[in-house]
């Protein structure tokens, strides 16, 4: 294989349990959280000193809630139900004549208040308090104490705001509906804490391993990391992620799957087509039967089929280009496989390098195809 030297230089500090420098971990989180290298997120000094991702996730969320209690939480309109003397909002009579309230000169209310008690402040104080009772925060028990501690102090100052039992439907919800730059990336790094707790949505899933948590997780992270990569630094590129591609067929087919690359890119000047998939996986290359190391055959046939359905579209569609970027914390090395009408790129990104070699091997990956 021609496999190209990786750089000798590399990130510098501690490493996930996939091995990907905590630093360089932060970096790409920011930017799947849509932070650009001019948010001043990224100047945060406890990043580069986490000793875990537990960590690391800590200390942010701990001193971006700091930074927003010196402005005041944020408040929103709750919906409540109370016996008052009065009326307020509307009468819910059910109630009110099953708890017999008239008869006592009261009366069972539903009405919106505002309050700090709202559902983004819950899930705040909920992360909070799960991180400093199993958070694992590295070997240094004075440094695991004292973020252990002003975690604690945080879930106490914020007393009057409820400790709710999480759902992924409500963490989704909450960050939907965010504005607010502070909230929004608190509660992304709330997401990714249970993310790492509740691999599944399903019931009754076997145990995982951290590792194997981390995985799952990371591999959104990986996808959405890649894509807004590209979408900040290709300004002569249009960068489309998750767009549907359409089989073409002659006749109607209800059991065709979805077609859904990560990333069509298409140069803005040329209408040059690059259809990119990424994978993140424990090897980009699999032994057969015999011991061969070979291409992952599934991933092949994916992009293939992305590339071969859309040629008929354009002489631009003809000569896309499919890349497959996997990741790695070693060697870089690139493939190219020539078919007759496609080319596909199998490339590796060494995540655990310096972060300046990580960014310019992801834009030399595009511009190497011009």
């Amino acid at each position: 294989m021609n496999n190209s030297a990786a750089s000798s230089t590399t990130a510098v500090g501690q490493a996930t349990t996939v091995g990907i420098p905590i630093r360089n971990l932060w970096y790409m989180l920011l930017y799947a959280w849509q932070e650009t290298p001019r948010s001043p997120y990224w100047q945060m000094a406890d990043a580069e000193q986490s000793p875990s991702l537990d960590a690391l996730l800590a200390y942010c969320l701990r001193n971006l809630l700091q930074q927003r209690l010196r402005i005041g939480l944020g408040c929103s309109y709750m919906r409540e139900e109370q016996a008052l003397r009065g009326i307020r909002g509307r009468i819910q009579f059910a109630p009110s004549v099953k708890e017999r309230r008239f008869e006592r000169g009261q009366v069972v209310c539903q009405f919106d208040q505002y309050s700090i008690n709202a559902p983004k402040n819950q899930i705040i104080r909920s992360t909070l308090h799960h991180l400093a009772q199993v958070g694992q925060f590295g070997p240094d028990r004075q440094k695991d104490a004292g973020l252990r501690h002003s975690l604690r102090w945080l879930v106490r100052l914020l007393d009057g705001i409820d400790l709710i039992e999480l759902t992924p439907d409500l963490m989704r919800r909450q960050q939907a509906e965010r504005h607010d730059r502070d909230y929004r990336l608190m509660l992304a790094i709330c997401d990714l804490v249970w993310q790492r707790r509740m691999p599944a949505e399903e019931a009754g899933q076997l145990y995982l391993s951290q590792l194997e948590r981390d995985r799952l997780v990371l591999h959104r992270v990986y996808e959405l990391f890649v894509a807004n990569f590209y979408r900040y630094h290709l300004s002569d590129w249009l960068v489309l992620p998750q767009k549907s591609l359409t089989w073409h067929e002659k006749a109607p087919n209800l059991y065709l799957p979805t077609m859904k690359p990560d990333l069509l890119l298409e140069e803005k000047s040329t209408g040059r087509i690059i259809v990119l998939d990424t994978k993140y996986t424990a090897k980009s290359l699999i032994e057969n039967r015999w011991g061969k190391e070979i291409f992952a055959p599934s991933h092949l046939y994916q992009i293939h089929t992305y590339l071969s359905t859309q040629a008929h579209l354009s002489e631009q569609h003809q000569q896309a280009i499919g890349i497959l970027l996997y990741p790695a914390v070693h060697d870089e090395w690139a493939e190219r496989v020539e078919l007759p009408q496609h080319q596909i790129h199998v490339v590796c990104v060494n995540l655990a390098a310096a972060w300046q070699q990580i960014e310019q091997r992801l834009l030399d990956i595009i511009e190497k195809q011009s």
